[in-house]
C-alpha cells in the first residue's frame, strides 16, 4: 500500500517508463521506440533480400546444367533414349550440401530416366518446347530447387520430352546466411553508435533549455523583469515570450498591491490618528456636552475613513479585477435611474436638487456588454462628486444619451459646483490628487474610480464647464461608450 503514490505518478512513454514527464526522455523515446520495432521487419526484409541474392547464381547453374543434359536426350521415331557419357554424369553427381534428383519422361509420361517419384509440373498448358522453366517442389521429403523443359525430339514424328532437374537449398542457404551475417555485423556495431549520436545530438539540443532553467533559477525573488531572447532557440522563443508576458503581468499586479498598501496606510493614517485623539480628549472630559461633541467627531471621523476603505477597495478591485469579472447584457438607463434614486435621500440631506434626463429603459438594440458592479460604482462616484462638491442649494443633473444606429452611448452628470480648471482634469484621474481651491472632504479617489472603469469597459472620460461664463462654472463629466460592433462580428 504504501507504493500505491509512487506507482500512481508514473508516466509510461514508448517502451519506457519514468516517475516524471521529461522533454528529453520523450524525444529519445520516440527515436527509439521506431528503431527497436523496426529491428525485426528490418531482420524479415534482409532475409527475403539475401535469399533472392543467393538464388540467382544458383538458378542459372541449375539452367546450365539442364541445358547441358538435354544434349543427351535421343529420340527415334518409335523410342526416346538418355545415354549420359561418364563426364555428363558429374552434373547430377550430389555434393557435400546438396542432392540432385533428376526425371525424363515421354509423351505418354512413362519414365525414360531418373526417379519416377518425380513431381510433375502443375501447369494447365504446355511451355515452349525448349524454354526452361523454375519452381520449388517437394522431393522425398526436401525442398528442392527445379530447373525443367519440354523437348521436342525426333525427325519425321515429333515427340515432346520432359526433363527435369532438381537441386535441395542447402547451399543457397548457407549463401544467403553468410549475406546476413554481412549485413548484420556492422549494424550490430552502427545501431549503438547511431543511439549514442542521437542521445549527444539530444543533450545538444536540450542545452538552452537548461541555460534557460539556470537563468531563472539565479534571479532574485524581486526581479521580475523579462527574460533576454537573444539566446532562445526559435522553437523556444514563443514560451519564453508568454512567460515574458506573465512576468509584465504579475509585475504590473503586485506594483498595484504595493501601491494600494502603501495608499491605505496613508489615507487610513490621519483618520486614525484623529479618532485617537479624540477618544483621549472624550476619556479626559467631565463635561457631558464636551464628551458629546467629541463623540459626534468620532462619528464624523469613522464615517470619513469608512469612506475611505470603500473607495480604495472600490480602486483595487477595479484595477486589477475589472476584466475577470463576469460580464452581462447591461441596461445603462435603467442602471443610471437605480443609482439615482439610491441617491436621492443624500441630495435632500445635502439641499441638493439631484435630477434625471434620460430615457428610462433602453431600446434591446443599445443593451451593451459590461459589468453592473462596477458600472454602478462608477455612475454613484460621479453622483456623489456632483453632490460633494455642488454645495448647498446646489443643482445636479444625470443624462443618459443614446444614438440608436451606431449604437454610442453617453453618461453625463453635471453640477453647478466650483468646476476644475482645464489644466488640472488629466491630474485628477490620478489617485489622490485633490483640486486646489476646494474645502470639501474627500479621498480623491472618485474620478479615479470612475476613470478605471471607464478603461475596463472601453469609454472615454470628457470633461467640461457647465457654465463658462458664470462665477460658479459647475463641471459635466460625460462616459462616452464605444459603438457597438455590427452583427456579422
Amino acid at each position: 500500500m504504501a507504493d500505491e503514490p509512487h506507482d500512481s505518478a508514473r508516466i509510461s512513454f514508448g517502451l519506457f517508463q519514468r516517475e516524471q514527464r521529461s522533454l528529453f526522455g520523450e524525444i529519445l523515446d520516440w527515436m527509439l521506440t521506431p528503431l527497436l520495432l523496426l529491428w525485426p521487419l528490418s531482420l524479415a526484409l534482409t532475409w527475403f533480400v539475401a535469399q533472392g541474392i543467393a538464388t540467382k547464381p544458383f538458378d542459372r547453374a541449375l539452367e546450365f546444367n539442364l541445358q547441358a543434359l538435354t544434349q543427351f536426350v535421343v529420340a527415334t521415331d518409335k523410342k526416346v533414349s538418355f545415354n549420359l557419357t561418364p563426364q555428363a554424369r558429374d552434373l547430377l553427381r550430389a555434393d557435400d550440401s546438396d542432392l540432385v534428383y533428376y526425371q525424363v519422361l515421354d509423351a505418354r509420361g512413362q519414365l525414360i530416366s531418373g526417379e519416377g517419384d518425380f513431381p510433375l509440373p502443375n501447369e494447365p498448358e504446355l511451355p515452349e518446347p525448349g524454354r526452361v522453366l523454375l519452381r520449388d517442389d517437394m522431393v522425398r521429403g526436401d525442398e528442392v530447387r527445379v530447373a525443367y523443359a519440354w523437348l521436342s525430339r525426333g525427325t519425321e514424328t515429333k515427340q515432346l520430352v520432359l526433363m527435369q532437374v532438381g537441386e535441395t537449398k542447402g547451399k543457397r542457404s548457407t549463401l544467403a546466411t553468410e549475406i546476413i551475417k554481412g549485413v548484420l555485423v556492422p549494424q550490430v556495431v552502427v545501431r549503438p553508435l547511431a543511439v549514442l549520436l542521437v542521445w549527444l545530438a539530444l543533450v545538444r539540443g536540450i542545452r538552452p533549455l537548461n541555460e534557460l532553467e539556470q537563468k531563472i533559477r539565479a534571479r532574485k525573488p524581486d526581479d521580475l523583469s523579462p527574460i533576454e531572447e537573444s539566446f532562445i532557440p526559435q522553437e523556444v522563443a514563443p514560451l519564453v515570450s508568454s512567460i515574458n508576458d506573465l512576468l509584465t503581468r504579475l509585475k504590473t499586479s503586485l506594483t498595484t498591491q504595493k501601491r494600494f498598501l502603501a495608499d491605505a496606510a496613508h489615507q487610513l493614517k490621519t483618520p486614525l490618528a484623529g479618532l485617537r485623539m479624540q477618544a483621549e480628549l472624550a476619556q479626559r472630559e467631565t463635561d457631558p456636552q464636551e464628551i458629546r461633541g467629541s463623540l459626534q467627531q468620532i462619528a464624523r471621523s469613522s464615517s470619513r475613513a469608512t469612506h475611505t476603505v470603500n473607495q480604495l477597495l472600490a480602486l483595487a478591485r477595479a484595477e486589477t479585477t475589472g476584466r475577470a469579472l463576469p460580464s452581462a447584457q447591461i441596461d445603462l438607463a435603467k442602471l443610471v435611474t437605480d443609482v439615482v434614486r439610491d441617491s436621492v435621500p443624500r441630495a435632500l440631506e445635502h439641499g441638493i436638487d439631484l435630477g434625471y434626463e434620460g430615457p428610462e429603459e433602453m431600446p434591446e438594440i443599445c443593451l451593451m456588454d459590461g459589468n453592473p458592479t462596477l458600472l454602478q460604482e462608477m455612475v454613484r462616484n460621479l453622483v456623489d462628486n456632483a453632490i460633494n462638491y455642488s454645495g448647498q442649494g446646489g443643482i445636479v443633473t444625470v443624462r443618459v444619451l443614446f444614438d440608436r444606429f451606431s449604437g454610442v452611448q453617453i453618461l453625463q452628470v453635471e453640477d453647478n459646483g466650483p468646476g476644475i480648471p482645464e489644466n488640472e482634469r488629466a491630474l485628477v484621474l490620478q489617485p489622490f490628487y485633490r483640486a486646489l481651491g476646494t474645502n470639501v472632504d474627500g479621498s480623491g479617489l472618485g474620478l479615479a474610480i470612475v476613470h478605471e472603469i471607464a478603461q475596463q469597459h472601453g469609454a472615454v472620460v470628457m470633461m467640461a464647464d457647465t457654465h463658462p461664463e458664470g462665477t460658479r462654472r459647475g463641471l459635466r463629466v460625460a462616459i462616452r461608450f464605444a459603438a457597438r460592433k455590427p452583427a456579422d462580428e
